[in-house]
């Protein structure tokens, strides 16, 4: 009987722990199916790079790189460079793309390996086998150009 008091207010204290942080129960984003067929376009024209595991934090586009690209091509070219939208965010906000797998001219497969692991992590299971898939092709693609 004891088991069964304490666990709920351990219950309700994670709960509002969760709303005070604004973390959304389950998965908030959604694959960003227009981005999925921009990428895999992008892997089979060649732009892509076929670069090792760990290299994202380096590759990856500095905020003045993502506000210049913005500032330049709008959101709706930012949007393709990311697999995830969090439509609990608006449309012209940074926050609402999730999952960059490139540097706004080329696929990084470092990009792709980092969006499998987090969205492993975190529940997201469309954009975790999306990544995979765009991750298989790049790396085929890669062996014919080699």
């Amino acid at each position: 009987m004891q088991a069964k008091c304490i666990r709920l207010p351990a219950v309700l204290i994670v709960s509002c722990a969760c709303c005070t942080l604004g973390i959304a129960p389950g998965p908030s984003s959604k694959l960003n199916d227009a981005s999925l067929r921009f990428a895999a376009e992008l892997i089979e024209r060649g732009d892509f790079v076929a670069d090792k595991r760990n290299a994202w934090s380096d590759h990856q586009p500095s905020a003045e790189e993502e506000n210049e690209f913005i500032r330049v091509h709008g959101f709706t070219e930012y949007a393709k460079w990311h697999l995830g939208i969090d439509a609990r965010h608006g449309e012209n906000t940074k926050a609402r793309y999730k999952f960059p797998y490139g540097d706004f001219k080329s696929v990084h497969r470092c990009a792709l390996i980092a969006i499998r692991s987090r969205a492993r992590e975190y529940g997201y299971v469309e954009i975790k086998t999306a990544a995979a898939e765009l991750q298989r092709k790049l790396e085929r693609k890669a062996k014919i150009i080699r």
